[in-house]
């Protein structure tokens, strides 16, 4: 049984190449396969491996106080869900191209998961407002599963978001907007972003659906949440569609 782990911090990393070779060199010691992204506004990570490593390296990346607080998400799959590791400079962790959606400035307000959960179960926010789910996602990313109900974008990179959030403005603006995705780096730059442009009833779901799959489960979630690997998507208990797959066959 292999683990995963997503995990992201937006911090201020002053050599992204020395991190970045740091990284690569403890990650290939602990025998853990994925990609990594190293910037100068933090780090985005996905790696995979047997526990003994996984929580080894952790112990490694902590030891380091720009991340001793990093949130990591877990899941488990039969097979190794990566053919090799991949550690990149970038210049953004999550490319988006707009200057008004660093979150080194502060973060968006954000909803835990539950609740979110709370909110969509009774129809409303605590105010009695109108909840929407704006999925913040790709196109393929959303045919595997969504919140039911959201507002999905016609995009195919995240850089497309804010022309397209432009055309549902009206509909947006007299509702509590909750921008979410997979792990919560793409809706935490999208949610600073719409604030940004005055849209200030825009939260962000904290830690994106694989942290509400983590946390709550399922409610209010149809089908599975697309994951760039070879898992394929997972399902609010964390199973891999690749996995049913395979038992499927035997």
């Amino acid at each position: 049984m292999f683990t995963s782990i997503a995990a992201y911090s937006f911090v201020r990393i002053a050599d992204p190449r020395a991190l970045a070779d740091a990284i690569e060199t403890t990650a290939a010691t602990h025998a853990l396969l994925g990609s990594v992204l190293v910037a100068r506004e933090g780090l985005n990570l996905f790696l995979a491996g047997e526990g003994t490593g996984i929580d080894g390296f952790l112990r490694w990346l902590r030891g380091d106080a720009r991340f001793a607080a990093i949130e990591v998400k877990s899941s488990s799959s039969a097979q190794q869900p990566f053919a090799k590791l991949k550690v990149k400079v970038k210049r953004e962790i999550i490319a988006f191209r707009r200057e008004d959606a660093s979150p080194l400035e502060g973060r968006a307000p954000t909803v835990a998961p539950e609740v979110l959960a709370r909110w969509l179960q009774q129809g409303h926010d605590d105010a009695g407002r109108q909840v929407v789910m704006l999925d913040t996602r790709n196109r393929e990313e959303v045919a595997y599963g969504t919140f039911m109900g959201a507002l999905t974008l016609p995009i195919d990179n995240f850089t497309d978001l804010p022309d397209a959030v432009a055309v549902q403005r009206d509909r947006l603006a007299d509702a509590t907007v909750v921008s979410f995705c997979t792990g919560g780096i793409r809706c935490e730059k999208a949610a600073l972003w719409m604030r940004a442009q005055g849209m200030d009833n825009v939260l962000q779901l904290d830690g994106g659906i694989l942290g509400y799959f983590e946390r709550v489960g399922g409610t209010g979630y149809e089908g599975r949440c697309f994951v760039f690997d070879e898992r394929v998507a997972l399902d609010p208990a964390l199973a891999a569609l690749a996995d049913d797959a395979a038992a499927g066959n035997a």
